[in-house]
């Protein structure tokens, strides 16, 4: 195997291979455009094309592609071949500026919320120079954004870039007052990527993992979790050769894959990178999650990224750990002193009331059919949005709050009683698992998004309502310098933190109580995605967004046209699947094994008139009853799925699915599973838990 330094972003036009490629003037140029912003020039455009193609060929590409990020939320990519054919029927390899930075897909058969019509079908990607280009199966990958011919974003992407770029506008002035002028400000992320493998020939033989990515049916298995034995457990050997290869494919394309382990649940585990900008740890993270479905494969396994694929265990989160960086100064590290830290305080405060102002905006950037069934569940954060700040930082806010004095504490060395192990400085926050926007030394780890999630609507609506409070504290603080300054920003401060106290909360988020205190607090509690979604089209919303240029207020609303159709699309699959596998697979099994109890009792009888066939006839009256059961729920469920598909308005159906479609879907579900442990395992339909979870 090659050392990984030397297949390390090998296949990536990164800067290093940039600055040994293009001439120096070009390098310089690109660098501006990556770094300022500023225009590309043709001219430019071409030599960098010609060096990316003759790079791109050496490796062994055929094809180009611009790779965007549609609002499907996943990635797509239309290849063109660089052959360029001669009149003497010879073809050279070409590749043009005007190709790198601009192509032109179907625009119509994407979602996009009205934005389009069928009819009207130009669109246009544009190369997105800040992320870098890469070569994946023979095809020279370039990361851009994707908009309509009238300049609509249709995709991810370039929300997410405009925030960047508010927040580098409003952190720089911010900065400014103290002094500092730092080239850019920019975002960063580490997404912690969990998922699921299972055996392909298990995934096969059942039609909702295949159609649904979640089981729709399934008694819990025998053993779950509850021996937490799992958890960072020696790695089976086919889950180990298929992350030894996940790694060397990701760090070819230069993705920092870090640290690999099993998870909470069986055959869960975990993928963490190290962190990097935002846009380019998006980019990768939706890499990682090509790569882990594709490669699963080569091992016989299948990978599985819907937020529950399996009832009464835990289900998959993908944690977004999220900082803002000037350079390198990370400026929510609190350093030694966090209370004597104003600037850190300044952005702290900042994150803290745009979270409060925002919160509704957070808990939609993830909803989906799939987290419903993920959060609050004790295996992930409640869909109350609150931030934990830790010992050390609670009790500096509390002391700002209250205008009482705080002793910084000290760095206190933990011992751990072994003579072979080193001790260790506390950290000034201990990790709170049950938040969902928890503090952890410097950064915050958003834990609400769910595996399948892209993420850069989260981080597209963190960095825009970051952006809003530091224009309040840079609107409210320009034209004071030295003491004056000091003592405006830590009364700006201080009062800022009364007025968004209720959102700090760094109690246990699993409780019982705590919904009835976020409650009283005045904290929003939207349980389901079809809660969740009217916030974004809300006037406050549509304000934030274009105030500050990320979005209009059309493209607010495509999106939240688009969320609302994908997840009534998705309950609508899941409501087919379900009864299809009922009618074709579960009665035609339960009624099968009925008849062959029935048979036993009557051929026991004839053989012996006096044998006692009492506990084949109370197994039989179970099975038959259970018939009874599944076919009432059935035609429940027909009934109100019907009605469901009938309903024009799109929310009114979201919200008949969410509080009327799926109860009626998880009844169907407990008729089934109900019986499965009384049916003869070598007559029961699919691959169970005990099955699937525990393979070899």
């Amino acid at each position: 195997m090659a050392k990984v330094s030397e297949i390390y972003g090998s296949m990536v036009f990164n800067e290093h291979t940039m600055q040994e490629r293009l001439p120096s003037a070009t390098y310089k140029s690109l660098r501006k455009t990556i770094e300022e912003g500023q225009p590309l020039d043709r001219e430019v455009a071409n030599v960098v094309a010609h060096a990316m193609k003759e790079w791109a060929i050496e490796k062994g590409a055929t094809h180009f592609t611009h790779w965007f990020q549609p609002l499907s939320g996943i990635t797509s990519e239309k290849h063109d071949s660089f052959i360029d054919p001669c009149p003497d029927g010879r073809a050279i390899m070409s590749f043009s500026g005007k190709e790198l930075i601009q192509g032109e897909p179907d625009a119509s058969s994407f979602p996009s919320g009205g934005l389009r019509a069928t009819f009207e079908a130009r669109g246009y990607t544009a190369w997105d120079p800040t992320s870098f280009a890469f070569i994946k199966d023979e095809v020279l990958c370039i990361p851009t954004a994707f908009c309509s011919y009238t300049g609509e974003a249709l995709d991810k992407k370039t929300p997410l870039l405009r925030s960047m770029s508010a927040i580098d506008e409003q952190a720089k002035r911010v900065l400014a007052l103290f002094g500092e002028a730092p080239a850019r400000v920019t975002t960063t992320v580490g997404s912690e990527q969990e998922y699921f493998l299972i055996s392909e020939k298990d995934y096969a033989k059942r039609q909702d993992l295949i159609m649904c990515g979640r089981t729709l049916f399934g008694y819990p298995p025998c053993k779950g979790q509850e021996l937490e034995e799992h958890y960072f457990g020696a790695i089976r050997p086919s889950v180990n050769e298929f992350m030894k290869e996940l790694d060397d494919e990701l760090w070819k394309i230069g993705v920092s894959a870090k640290t690999k382990h099993n998870e909470v649940a069986p055959a869960q585990h975990e993928l963490a990178p190290i962190f990097t900008n935002s846009n380019r740890a998006i980019d990768e993270n939706l890499l990682t999650m090509e790569k882990m479905r594709l490669l699963a494969s080569h091992h016989g396994l299948v990978c599985l990224q819907h937020e529950k694929p399996f009832e009464g265990i835990n289900g998959s989160g993908k944690h977004n750990n999220w900082s803002i960086s000037a350079g390198k100064t990370n400026l929510l590290d609190p350093g030694e002193t966090p209370m004597d830290n104003l600037r850190f305080l300044v952005f702290l405060t900042g994150v803290i009331q745009a979270v409060d102002d925002y919160q509704e905006l957070l808990r939609m950037s993830v909803a989906s059919a799939g987290n419903d069934h993920r959060l609050g569940a004790n295996e992930a954060p409640p869909a109350i949005i609150s931030i934990f700040l830790g010992d050390e930082l609670g009790a500096i806010v509390d002391a700002l709050i209250d205008g009482h004095a705080y002793t910084s504490a000290d760095k206190v060395a933990m011992d751990l009683g072994v003579a072979v192990l080193p001790n260790f400085l506390k950290d000034n926050t201990d990790r709170n698992r049950t938040s969902p926007f928890a503090f952890t030394g410097n950064k915050f780890e958003f834990r609400m998004p769910g595996s399948a999630v892209n993420l850069s609507d989260c981080n597209m609506i963190l960095n825009t309502a970051m952006a809003k409070s530091l224009k309040g504290f840079a609107d409210a603080m320009e034209g004071k310098a030295g003491e004056e300054f000091e003592a405006a920003a830590i009364a700006y401060v201080k009062e800022t933190l009364v007025e968004h106290q209720r959102i700090i909360f760094n109690g246990n988020g699993y409780s019982d109580e705590w919904p009835a205190e976020a409650e009283r607090r005045g904290l929003a509690n939207h349980r389901t995605t079809a809660d969740a979604l009217p916030c974004l089209v809300a006037p406050e919303s549509v304000a934030l967004f274009e105030e500050f240029g990320v979005l209009s207020e059309p493209e607010v609303r495509s999106r939240y046209e688009v969320k609302l159709e994908k997840y009534n699309k998705l309950v609508n699959i899941e409501a087919r699947t379900m009864k299809r596998m009922v009618r074709r697979a579960y009665l035609p099994a339960i009624n099968a094994y009925a008849a062959k109890v029935a048979g036993h009792i009557t051929a026991v009888k004839a053989a012996s008139a006096g044998a006692d066939t009492g506990q084949q006839e109370r197994l039989l009256e179970k099975l038959l009853a259970g018939v009874r059961e599944i076919d009432a729920q059935l035609q429940v469920l027909d009934a109100a799925h019907h009605a469901n598909i009938e309903m024009a308005d799109q929310q009114r159906r979201a919200n008949d699915n969410a509080h009327h479609i799926l109860p009626i879907m998880d009844k169907l579900r407990v008729a089934v599973d109900a019986v499965e442990v009384v049916v003869d395992r070598d007559h029961w339909p699919v691959p169970t838990y005990n099955d699937m979870l525990f393979y070899v």
